[in-house]
């Protein structure tokens, strides 16, 4: 676990962001619970390129409850390929809810993967699907490699459990929103634990909102041991 006593810096201040590759994020407008207007999407690159953001991965939710399709999501990427001429590099993929619509996806082989056939995928915060162990072995067995979103979040999951996920081959994607306490105490701890393991593969901002990006990189601080463990992941 990290020490708090130590100087203290905001991710803007650290210079971190310089570089840095954003794997997850809700900006691709009106695709589902992010952002909902064009102006918004372009307002936030914008900001992001003043910070030297490298790269974007936009992940719009696909799910029962948000069920969009591959080509929905290409359509829409290609909107904002048309109208955004600046210097990050986007690429688009897709975070999929593990319900019955992902187990659709699976059976035919249709994701927007995450580079290196990486599959980004959630659960509900509270549990697992029944077959989660299962699908993961499934996927893995047609050639996807699983990107676990967000794992600090899940409460059913403990240290045993992230290192199966690790010895199964899957990556594993921190939110910054986590290490700095925005899901609160429980999820932070469980962030830091993962961190000071070095059992993250990447980290993402799961951005859905300007104003909450913004608050997020320069109101929050981080310890000089954290900010050191983030340093590996942020140009991944």
């Amino acid at each position: 676990m990290f020490g708090f006593f130590s100087s203290r810096k905001s991710l803007i201040d650290s210079g971190l962001l310089k570089g840095a590759v954003d794997n997850h994020s809700h900006i691709l407008w009106g695709l589902d619970d992010g952002v909902s207007s064009q102006e918004e999407t372009l307002s936030i690159l914008s900001w992001l390129e003043s910070l030297q953001v490298r790269t974007l991965w936009l992940t719009p939710h696909t799910m029962e409850d948000v069920p969009n399709t591959t080509e929905g999501l290409k359509k829409r990427f290609q909107e904002l390929l048309d109208v955004y001429k600046g210097p990050i590099e986007l690429h688009l993929a897709s975070e999929y809810m593990m319900d019955r619509l992902f187990e659709e996806h699976l059976e035919n082989g249709d994701f927007l993967t995450h580079g290196d056939n990486k599959v980004l995928v959630e659960t509900s915060i509270w549990g697992a699907p029944i077959d989660f162990w299962d699908l993961l072995d499934k996927m893995i067995s047609k050639g996807f490699s699983p990107m676990i979103a967000h794992p600090e979040r899940y409460r059913y999951m403990h240290m045993p459990d992230y290192e199966r996920l690790r010895q199964m081959g899957c990556t594993l994607q921190l939110n910054l929103p986590s290490i700095i306490g925005v899901y609160g105490e429980t999820v932070k701890l469980k962030a830091e634990a993962l961190l000071s393991k070095g059992w993250y593969d990447m980290a993402g901002s799961d951005c859905h909102r300007f104003r909450s990006i913004q608050g997020q990189y320069q109101g929050k601080v981080l310890s000089k041991e954290v900010l050191s463990a983030l340093s590996g992941l942020m140009d991944i």
